[in-house]
């Protein structure tokens, strides 16, 4: 029975279907099916049952992922004492600038109190780079928001946010319980400088081409609309300032709050931030 295989049930059983813990571990769904199956004859037991509906876990299922949790957790923690002992507990980890977020703070606090001896580093990177300095080694691992292009990277889910249309508080739209993007057609909104990655524009924009003021970080999108009257997205629960208004947007896809690395590294200190950080976020 190997780490692995092990890790690899755990996410089976997490996700009750082999397509999405299939994609969660950037394999392919036929060798995660056999490592399954390989497992449960090395086990002696049947831990899922499989069927067009999905995926349940058997009783024997529910008592190795009881234990295969303990066990991973007691392995990590293994791996960062030898880190810590071969004086390497140092993790940088990079946080977008939006990052007045509840489940940051609790990160922090978990992460301190599972890890006492690792020092923790802190780049905070403007809204251009949404990998937060990753791809460009400054950073191991970035809590950031997508979509973004994830060529290389792997990426966890932590949350995902609904989105709201920012506006002046004195504007007519902003009277409305809630808005559609046709609605906001006609309206200049917030734009990044070149360069910045084309999947992440896009999003922040609507899904189309629009015109409208640069912006680099949160506090000048907000001063855009303020001034200007200019259109921009925030998640839902964040706190404008009274002059502005958040009105939601019932269709547009939700932000995803996400973990993002290099793909392949795996280094501890990071499969250790995500597993603490997953709870974090969705608290």
């Amino acid at each position: 029975m190997e780490l692995r295989t092990l890790r690899y049930f755990v996410t089976v059983a997490e996700e009750l279907h082999f397509g999405r813990a299939a994609a969660r571990l950037h394999m392919s769904q036929p060798p995660l099916s056999r490592a399954i199956k390989q497992l449960e004859n090395d086990v002696g037991a049947v831990l899922l049952h499989r069927s067009s509906a999905g995926v349940m876990l058997t009783p024997a299922g529910a008592a190795l992922l009881d234990e295969a949790r303990t066990l991973l957790d007691q392995v990590d923690r293994l791996r960062v004492r030898v880190a810590a002992a071969a004086g390497a507990a140092t993790i940088t980890v990079g946080i977008l600038s939006d990052s007045a977020d509840r489940g940051a703070t609790r990160l922090a606090a978990a992460y301190r109190r599972r890890h006492p001896g690792v020092e923790v580093r802190i780049r905070e990177t403007d809204l251009t780079d949404p990998t937060c300095g990753l791809r460009a080694g400054l950073v191991d691992v970035a809590l950031t928001r997508g979509p973004f292009d994830e060529t290389g990277l792997t990426v966890h889910e932590l949350r995902a946010d609904p989105v709201g249309a920012v506006l002046r508080a004195d504007d007519p739209l902003a009277r409305r319980d809630r808005l559609e993007l046709a609605d906001l057609a006609d309206r200049r909104w917030f734009q990044f400088p070149d360069g910045t990655d084309p999947i992440w524009q896009s999003y922040w924009n609507g899904g189309e081409p629009r015109e409208g003021p640069v912006v680099r970080v949160v506090q000048e999108c907000l001063q855009a609309v303020l001034w200007n009257g200019t259109v921009g997205m925030m998640p839902l629960g964040h706190d404008p300032p009274e002059e502005l208004a958040v009105v939601p947007l019932i269709d547009m896809a939700p932000s995803r709050v996400v973990a993002a690395w290099n793909e392949g590294d795996a280094n501890p200190l990071i499969r250790s931030l995500v597993q603490i950080a997953t709870a974090a976020y969705r608290d």
